[in-house]
């Protein structure tokens, strides 16, 4: 069910799904039903209603491939967004998720002045990660007081294997150099995680997992793989 799984800091883990947990996307033509009892279950292995009482589910959103975030307050319909920042108020954080098939999910976790965890989730596809929505998911944390923060970049698809048209790849390069790759058949590509991993480093947050390639893997889902697939999540969330 899980790809990786650890706590990172006390009181609070992350998590990245892998096939075995089943599609948890409402937008790739399942049965919503179907879905719902997936992500209910996962919850429930989680425990997430008695060590997480925030609200016991984790908040998902619509994606679009772009950089808006979204403060998180509560428990609610899934917002529009490709990033969401969630921390301590009335309740505790509410406990974030993030689908990909073959995009960046990056999971952040930062604390406040009080030692409170400030809590992200982002979807860094080609076009968030060439408009910068991991940088606008930091500058969301930190305006909320976030300091110390580091993150985790779950499974997502590599340099390697990424192939795009050489226009693209020179457009985006030319906003994040460290992107520039090659297929390992010679063609043109992008590497996604390294370019989050640059734009991290230069907002000086450490990096602390970087997942293995979604396409070379078929415990994971991959669109560029099997256009018609499920996604799996990247999950943060605080706990007793």
């Amino acid at each position: 069910m899980f790809w990786w799984r650890n706590e990172v800091r006390p009181g609070v883990s992350v998590a990245f799904t892998d096939a075995g947990a089943g599609n948890l996307a409402l937008h790739v033509g399942d049965d919503p039903s179907a879905v719902m009892v997936r992500r209910a279950r996962l919850e429930q292995v989680l425990a997430l209603g008695v060590n997480a009482p925030a609200s016991g589910q984790f908040q998902y959103m619509d994606q679009v491939h772009g950089n808006h975030v979204e403060f998180i307050a509560a428990h609610g319909p899934g917002p529009t967004a490709d990033a969401m920042v969630s921390m301590a108020g009335a309740s505790p954080p509410q406990p974030l998720a993030v689908m990909v098939a073959d995009c960046v999910p990056v999971v952040l976790v930062g604390n406040d002045a009080d030692g409170n965890p400030v809590i992200a989730a982002a979807h860094a596809g080609r076009p968030g990660v060439a408009s910068a929505v991991v940088p606008a998911t930091v500058a969301e944390m930190r305006r909320r007081g976030a300091v110390h923060i580091s993150a985790w970049l779950g499974p997502s698809i590599c340099g390697s294997c990424y192939e795009v048209p050489e226009q693209l790849r020179a457009e985006v390069s030319v906003k994040i150099p460290e992107s520039w790759s090659s297929t390992s058949w010679g063609t043109p590509a992008l590497d996604l995680p390294a370019g989050v991993r640059a734009q991290l480093a230069a907002l000086s947050v450490a990096v602390e997992y970087s997942g293995e390639c979604t396409l070379e893997n078929d415990a994971l889902f991959s669109y560029r793989r099997d256009s018609r697939t499920g996604r799996f999540a990247g999950l943060v969330w605080t706990h007793e």
